[in-house]
């Protein structure tokens, strides 16, 4: 699976500005999300629509989310709530 390219992340304009408002989370490049020093959060292209990586925890690997429908974007904003605090 390849990295969300431009026109992916322009479909996804609306969630990612929904995660530059989590305070922890920094964006160094576009769809790129870090969380202290270590990459948090990343966007992939899929033929089945595109997905985010998120290390939920710092000590785990990545976990995979389908982004494509409404609720899969908030499924995966309230994820990321969810663990600020780990």
């Amino acid at each position: 699976m390849k990295h969300a390219g431009s026109e992916t992340l322009d479909q996804l304009a609306e969630l990612l500005a929904e995660l530059r408002q989590i305070p922890a989370l920094t964006g160094r490049k576009a769809g790129i999300f870090y969380r202290r020093s270590g990459a948090f959060l990343h966007f992939h292209e899929d033929p089945d629509g595109p997905y985010a990586d998120v290390r939920l925890r710092d000590d785990e690997d990545f976990v995979r989310f389908r982004v494509k429908t409404m609720a899969e974007k908030k499924n995966l904003v309230r994820e990321v709530w969810a663990n600020m605090g780990s």
